[in-house]
């Protein structure tokens, strides 16, 4: 079948960078990464961007809790994301950050255009106000109850538990997240875009009439958010923030700047553009400017959460519209994580960072399967749950799928020397079948229907390993006469084995490479199921995907929650730390440490059990000392020069720093150190005028 050619701009929700992947980001940067794997194997131009979200107050504020720059702590994130995706095998082909000068510049371009276009308006607005911490609070910064579902603890823009949006001054008791404290109002002037327009709501309505652009359930919501004629229920919208803020200064604004929602989806325009810069033989403006858009045919497709879709389906488009800039082609949109039929939940050890998930070596491709098994291109929320994936993984993967090259490989390795023949004549409709099935595959991919596609593939794995037992190739082994109706069975086998991996590519990226290298064939596009295995010399087997058991996943969920019990009173500790040291700040001068300093320094009186030579070394001696704990210290100190006869140490007292880390020598571990003076090379242990309880504690 001959597949259309495109030229796509796919892009990914931005995450954070104030915060850790976790399994609900992955499942629509999987969701993306499936779909833009399956359109380069068309032969389609695709362009996979990303980038992280880096400005907003949250970012400063934990910035500065941790004594580093804004810089510093979004470069982290930047790195950590980064790694993330590498190995859960999503390939973006840029991954950049909203903190960019190619970001500046565009949103400049688009905020100054929108303001020639009368669609910016200034107007003094009473907000809340931190007056411990003498700051206006964004909206992510006030929490309350919901005005509309009176659920509790909502953020200041729009409510998690019902989908509603308003303003932060509607909450019912709100209090500043920064400080816990009820705010008080307080004017400022601010910036808006004027979305309530009558030129912004009938864009806003001819934009929902190409219903191509969105799953009806999102057609739906946005109906909803629109209103009617008689009904207009745009608000405009607030794309300011006084200082102090982590973002872009608004030109000719002094201690004004954008909203963070803003300059975020502009985020990816500028990180196609950074990785255009490296790659002059596309254009920029082909794939961001309207005109240029249109004529090059591009499309832009946005791969985001639900909960982000009322900023993707009105402020974005209406911003795009009216500076001269391209609109979405379509939206993916994808629903939210439960595990095990329940809301993510750290005390339960079911919020899983990806990065949790890859400690515990757990195939980042069993993941990629089940939210592939799971996807059926709708805004339905997806329940991970974790008996089911192993049912999965355990039956469609490894029992079905790999099955086949497993059971075939011996007998082609055995018998014939890794060589095939050609196919066996009683299976020309099973790969018939097989080969047909194709059509219906790219179909489902393109519909972002992964599901129905996977049922596909499990429908041919059937088909085959049922022929494989109908045909009993282990009896044909026995007799060599048979041996050339074996070989040609195999061939068959495997072909039908290497048509189903292409098929499998976007899901499972990993496995189908070593696939590709055992069967020495292409299996990175769909031209590849051109040509065949026939008379073709392969490789030896090698494993290919082991079976996961539920004590892995359950170990996973174990950790999470001992994590979180380890964290609690850490960070219990690190704010009574906080209270402290602000209470009472000494001036200290220099060269001098103050009593903090002092304290965290642990010295014990120590009895010396045993004191010898170390055999190697001209410097050290070998001590073993009581300080009062379960089982004595090894310390080596390096006092040899000053003790010529080390027994004599024995029964004495010393002071030991008994805080120090562990240090690994090639001799051992010291536990621990040994003090000891020194005057021009002279070196004497210190000790104690009376013989008190090993481990006394000195202060």
């Amino acid at each position: 079948m001959s597949i259309e050619k495109r030229k796509l701009f796919i892009t990914n929700a931005l995450p954070y960078a104030n915060g850790d992947i976790h399994l609900g980001h992955l499942l629509g940067y999987i969701q993306g990464d499936i779909w833009a794997r399956f359109h380069r194997m068309c032969g389609s131009e695709v362009h996979f961007i990303c980038a992280d979200d880096a400005h907003g107050t949250p970012i400063m504020i934990r910035a500065q809790n941790l004594g580093i720059t804004p810089e510093e702590l979004i470069a982290k994130a930047q790195k950590a994301h980064l790694e993330d995706f590498v190995d859960f095998h999503i390939e973006f082909d840029n991954y950049y950050t909203t903190n960019s000068e190619e970001n500046r510049q565009l949103v400049e371009d688009i905020y100054l255009k929108l303001k020639d276009a009368g669609l910016i308006e200034t107007r003094e607005i009473q907000q809340f106000f931190d007056e411990e911490k003498q700051m206006f609070l964004p909206d992510r910064f006030i929490k309350g109850e919901c005005p509309k579902c009176h659920a509790k603890d909502q953020y200041g823009d729009n409510c998690e538990a019902c989908g509603g949006v308003y303003h932060p001054t509607e909450l019912i008791n709100p209090f500043s997240v920064v400080s816990g404290k009820t705010p008080v109002m307080k004017g400022s002037e601010h910036f808006f875009f004027k979305l309530s327009d009558e030129r912004c709501v009938t864009f806003l309505r001819d934009f929902l009439a190409n219903s191509d652009r969105l799953q009806p359930e999102a057609a739906n919501k946005m109906k909803e958010w629109l209103g009617t004629d008689e009904d207009n229920k745009l608000s405009d919208w607030d794309i300011s923030r006084d200082a102090p803020y982590f973002g872009f200064p608004i030109p000719n604004a002094p201690n004004k700047y954008f909203y963070v929602w803003l300059d975020a989806p502009v985020g990816y325009f500028a990180s196609l553009s950074n990785y255009i810069s490296r790659h002059p033989e596309f254009s920029l403006n082909d794939f961001i400017e309207r005109d240029a858009a249109e004529k090059a045919g591009t499309e832009m497709v946005h791969f985001i959460g639900k909960d982000i879709m009322y900023f993707h389906t009105l402020f974005w488009p209406a911003m795009l519209n009216f500076s001269g800039y391209r609109l979405p082609t379509q939206y993916a949109v994808n629903g939210f994580i439960t595990v095990n039929g329940a809301k993510m939940s750290k005390s339960r050890g079911t919020f899983i960072t990806a990065r949790s998930y890859l400690d515990e070596q757990l195939n980042p491709e069993w993941l990629r399967y089940y939210f592939a098994a799971k996807s059926s291109g709708a805004i339905d929320d997806l329940d991970l749950n974790l008996e089911d994936l192993v049912s999965r993984v355990n039956s469609d993967l490894v029992g079905k799928f790999v099955n086949i090259a497993s059971r075939t490989s011996r007998f082609v390795s055995n018998l014939f020397n890794n060589q095939l023949s050609t196919f066996a004549e009683d299976t020309t409709e099973l790969l018939a079948t097989i080969r047909t099935m194709q059509a219906n595959i790219i179909n489902h991919y393109e519909d972002r229907n992964f599901a129905a596609a996977m049922r596909e593939v499990a429908r041919g794995c059937d088909l085959v390993n049922e022929h494989f037992d109908t045909t009993k190739p282990w009896e044909l082994a026995k007799n060599e006469a048979d041996h050339a109706r074996l070989q040609s069975l195999c061939t068959s086998y495997l072909e039908a084995f290497r048509l189903l991996s292409i098929y499998l590519y976007p899901i499972l990226p990993q496995t189908v490479k070593s696939i590709a290298a055992y069967l020495n064939s292409d299996l990175s596009t769909f031209d590849a199921t051109r040509k065949n295995l026939e008379n073709a010399t392969i490789n030896n087997y090698e494993h290919l995907m082991k079976r996961v058991e539920i004590k892995q996943l359950n170990q996973l969920v174990d950790r999470n929650k001992a994590s979180l019990k380890v964290a609690e009173p850490q960070k219990k500790a690190e704010k009574t730390e906080k209270k402290e040291k602000k209470k009472a700040e000494v001036i200290v001068p220099e060269g001098c440490i103050n009593i903090d300093d002092f304290s965290k320094v642990d010295l014990r009186l120590g009895k010396v059990l045993s004191c010898e030579f170390v055999e190697g070394s001209d410097k050290l001696l070998a001590f073993t000392v009581d300080l009062g704990e379960e089982k004595p210290r090894n310390i080596f100190s390096g006092i040899r020069s000053a003790y010529g006869e080390p027994h004599l140490l024995v029964g004495k007292y010393v002071i030991v720093v008994a805080n120090l880390a562990p240090r690994k020598m090639r001799f051992g571990v010291s536990e621990g150190m040994i003090l000891s003076a020194s005057i021009d090379g002279d070196l004497a242990l210190l000790t104690t005028l009376s013989e008190l309880k090993p481990g006394a504690k000195i202060s």
